[in-house]
């Protein structure tokens, strides 16, 4: 609930105020703060006191988060291309694909009846892709830049999630809830300086208007924090991919945002594609 929140409130910063990488932006530095307290907070008042970091830790959560930052942008960009309940089924390819990441980075391993479920959810993944309103054949018609955006932004959150939950699990020492708040605190002052960066780089004057813009912008923060406290917890619990595959319940609530909230509707092929990838995340789910 918090991230379909958090997504629905960066889509109106990038319609009425800022560029793709402002509200990427506007997520990390209202956040970043928020994690920090919480973290020094918890682990004083449990006694559990400054985290012995290993060397993997910082491998893992760099590439974590590099690559949030990516598929965020991704995902904020594709809003210009599809509407707001299919972006966000774009954006949950890293269900399909976070099981295969899975395996290659921390030897975390799927049944056959979720490589099933996987294999359903692709070919909702395609009639989502398909767009019938421009000529030509099939493989032509799927293959267009709202699909890039969102396959590369499965294929990004699908890296990060690994990358999270390696990070987490590479801190020996600590319970559940320590591990993931301070993995979070580290990941977001890090995402927050290189955005600064870029920002002061490439898009001079965007910062002052990510923090002009503080009364939605904050918003963004909170809910992303909230969000991303309970997606760090679980990564440190249960593999990547089911944890990804029972978020899926977002799906159901950018529907209800993107027709009451955007006036938006989804076509009969877009439902046809959307319960697909619904049966796959419940068949995964089950599977798990």
């Amino acid at each position: 609930m918090a991230q379909t929140i958090r997504f629905m409130l960066q889509k109106q910063l990038k319609s009425t105020k800022l560029s793709t990488a402002g509200a990427t932006f506007a997520r990390f530095i209202y956040s970043a703060p928020l994690v920090m307290v919480v973290a020094i907070i918890y682990a004083r008042s449990t006694g559990q006191g400054a985290p012995d970091i290993p060397l993997a830790f910082w491998s893992y959560a760099v590439l974590g988060g590099t690559t949030q930052i990516i598929g965020t942008a991704c995902v904020v960009a594709l809003f210009s291309h599809r509407n707001f309940a299919v972006g966000i089924t774009f954006k949950k390819t890293e269900v399909l694909l976070s099981a295969f990441i899975g395996f290659a980075l921390l030897g975390d391993l799927i049944s056959l009846p979720a490589l099933f479920a996987i294999i359903i959810g692709l070919f909702g993944v395609l009639l989502l892709s398909d767009l019938p309103s421009i000529a030509g054949r099939f493989h032509q018609r799927i293959w267009n830049k709202g699909t890039a955006l969102g396959l590369a932004s499965g294929l990004a959150f699908g890296f990060s999630g690994n990358g999270y939950r390696g990070a987490s699990l590479s801190l020996g020492a600590g319970d559940v809830f320590y591990r993931a708040i301070v993995t979070l605190a580290f990941v977001t002052v890090f995402q927050t300086a290189i955005m600064a960066v870029w920002l002061i780089w490439r898009e001079r004057g965007e910062i002052s208007r990510v923090l002009g813009a503080w009364r939605v912008a904050s918003l963004v923060g909170l809910s992303s924090m909230a969000g991303s406290i309970c997606w760090f917890t679980a990564f440190t619990l249960q593999t990547v991919a089911y944890v990804n595959a029972l978020g899926q319940i977002e799906l159901l609530f950018s529907l209800l945002v993107g027709a009451f909230i955007f006036g938006e509707k989804v076509s009969p092929r877009e439902w046809q594609g959307l319960l697909l990838l619904t049966g796959s995340i419940v068949l995964l789910v089950l599977a798990g």
